[in-house]
């Protein structure tokens, strides 16, 4: 890297990238504030011409656009294979949700804070958190709360199921998501303003403590992963 800090560099553009480490990706060139972040492992390509002091990329996956900061491009490796989606059916996703459940029991117990943006351990926003619980066991869902609602299955509350999701907000958008546990029960990563700042457990229920009942007012409904996401490269 130029130790100009001011100085263009220009990358191959559409070429796909892994990363080396976990990486956060931004919401502007200037790079001042996270959007996502992109964990070891995942490829991402570049989408434009270099800035400055970033890059415009799409992360594969689901697709998710953002900048990675000039300085972080020596933290990825071309790929050797391009990005390909594993295909899941229903059944199958079933049968690993005990294991999504299970990460986000572990996530809970280490010291964390919501993270807005934040999708890599240990600290997570609330959509992060679900994505991050099914990449854990391969199966790939949308980044925002919004679209993980419009990718699944819609179910009604009463059809709540351990694995489920549980989606929250405003009449017209999903502004908050959380994983089903059961027995009224969900988990969680929520903020300092409402929430536990943090990844904590809440009932579904007027009946519950101040945040359970701040949330349960705002209930969207529910939704089901039945398949794995497939991100369609443009």
């Amino acid at each position: 890297m130029s130790s100009n800090p001011k100085a263009k560099i220009n990358h191959p553009k559409s070429e796909e990238y892994e990363c080396l480490t976990n990486l956060n990706i931004y919401d502007s060139p200037e790079c001042n504030r996270l959007a996502t972040q992109a964990a070891a492992g995942r490829h991402l390509r570049l989408t434009s011409n270099s800035q400055d002091t970033s890059v415009k990329i799409s992360l594969c996956e689901d697709n998710y656009p953002g900048w990675l900061a000039q300085s972080d491009f020596d933290l990825l490796q071309q790929a050797t294979l391009p990005y390909q989606p594993k295909s899941f059916s229903r059944e199958q996703i079933k049968k690993l949700l005990p294991e999504v459940i299970n990460f986000t029991h572990n996530a809970m117990q280490q010291p964390n804070y919501y993270l807005w943006g934040g999708t890599v351990a240990p600290n997570y926003d609330c959509s992060g958190l679900m994505q991050a619980a099914f990449a854990s066991v391969g199966v790939c869902l949308p980044r925002d709360a919004y679209q993980q609602e419009a990718f699944l299955l819609a179910i009604s509350i009463g059809e709540l199921e351990p694995g489920d999701l549980v989606f929250f907000g405003t009449p017209q958008k999903a502004t908050h998501v959380a994983l089903y546990l059961g027995c009224d029960r969900y988990i969680h990563s929520s903020g300092k303003e409402q929430g536990r700042n943090g990844i904590g457990i809440d009932v579904l229920s007027e009946q519950g403590d101040a945040v359970s009942q701040s949330y349960y007012k705002q209930i969207r409904g529910a939704g089901r992963v039945v398949n794995s996401y497939e991100a369609i490269v443009t």
